[in-house]
């Protein structure tokens, strides 16, 4: 059974940091794709990052561009996403997921596995 286990979110305040760690089990790791997307209620799924099966690729959307990197460790099925200079519009609940698509990967839909999420919430 595929599990994905985000932890590390929480609140804080504007210009802050938060590294958020999702874990993985019952997938051979090293054969997908990592992203993480965020949600708020009554919105749709929001794509943030993602990192290539090896960890030499990775993208950013424009809104966390230069603020946010994203790291993998294929030894310990984990995947990081450090998040800087926090903003109130970064406030969201937080997602990591697995692809095995080459294509369409800033797509909700393109990715297999999701985690449960975690809340991130940045007060001004």
């Amino acid at each position: 059974q595929v599990r994905l286990a985000e932890s590390g979110g929480g609140l804080v305040q504007a210009g802050g940091s938060l590294r958020l760690s999702c874990v993985a089990s019952g997938l051979a790791f090293r054969c997908f794709v990592m992203g993480w997307f965020r949600q708020n209620p009554g919105t749709e799924r929001e794509f943030v990052a993602r990192i290539s099966w090896d960890g030499v690729t990775t993208v950013f959307a424009d809104a966390v561009e230069g603020r946010y990197s994203i790291s993998r460790d294929n030894d310990e099925n984990t995947v990081v996403l450090e998040m800087n200079t926090l903003k109130p519009e970064d406030t969201a609940v937080y997602y990591c997921a697995a692809s095995r698509y080459v294509d369409y990967l800033s797509k909700a839909w393109a990715y297999d596995y999701w985690g449960q999420g975690t809340q991130v919430t940045v007060s001004s």
